[in-house]
């Protein structure tokens, strides 16, 4: 397929993908109105899901890649010994399923947190589109990099930090996720339970209660439900930065 020399605008996006959450695949790779209309060709629009429904299954072979549109979902997945344990929380702007690509299987459970909306990609198609427009594979090794990184940071948090370092790293986290998908960093809902983010945080329900409350007792927080506004990003992130100096003998 020839290369267009014209830079997708917002305006094609608009045209294309009626902004949907492909924007975060598509709008850095620079693609032209061509190549753009090509790839919208793949997407299946607009598959509802219900709060609590499951996208797909542990073992699922896997079929299609899915862009969140709206809504949120949660991966789950079983250990040998037979307990879940939750692998990640994802936004609209993501995508699902990249994790699946290495083994052609799913290796968790996508469920969503509440009514959601994806984009369904059929995996084969997109290979195929990969092959044929310039960069699509590029951004998809990235988004796959992406991945790994979550995975390198989760590890890190159950292995080194405190409970109190594991929330604070993780409401950061999720603030700058948030805004390199243009939401605001320092407002939002928890559409996960606090009972979902102990677990994948590896902390019991009273601990991460607890540490809500102090956070909002030290003014770095406001939390009201699953409402929460960060007061102070800096002091939340200065928190992380003081505990590792601490670990390392350094004043």
């Amino acid at each position: 397929m020839p290369v267009s020399g014209t830079v997708i605008t917002l305006a094609h996006i608009r045209d294309a993908c009626r902004e949907c959450s492909l924007r975060e695949l598509c709008l850095p790779l620079g693609l032209g109105a061509e190549d753009m209309a090509a790839l919208d060709r793949i997407v299946k629009r607009r598959r509802p899901l219900a709060k609590g429904e499951v996208l797909y299954r542990m073992g699922d072979t896997l079929t299609s890649l899915y862009a969140i549109r709206s809504g949120a979902f949660k991966t789950a997945e079983l250990l040998p010994d037979g307990r879940g344990q939750i692998s990640g929380f994802h936004l609209a702007g993501e995508l699902l399923g990249i994790d699946a690509i290495n083994a052609d299987r799913h290796p968790c459970t996508a469920e969503a947190l509440e009514p959601s909306e994806v984009c369904e990609l059929p995996f084969a198609r997109l290979e195929k589109a990969a092959r044929e427009i310039p960069g699509l594979q590029h951004q998809l090794l990235r988004l796959m990099s992406g991945q790994i990184r979550q995975d390198e940071t989760l590890m890190l948090m159950l292995g080194k930090m405190s409970a109190e370092e594991r929330l604070a790293a993780w409401l950061v986290s999720f603030a700058r996720r948030r805004e390199r998908l243009g939401q605001r960093l320092d407002r939002f809902r928890l559409s996960m339970s606090r009972q979902d983010l102990g677990d994948y945080l590896g902390l019991a329900l009273e601990t991460v209660s607890r540490l809500f409350s102090r956070f909002q007792e030290e003014g770095l927080l406001a939390v009201q439900g699953k409402n929460v506004e960060i007061l102070d990003l800096a002091r939340l992130e200065g928190r992380l930065g003081a505990a590792e100096r601490s670990r390392a003998g350094k004043p």
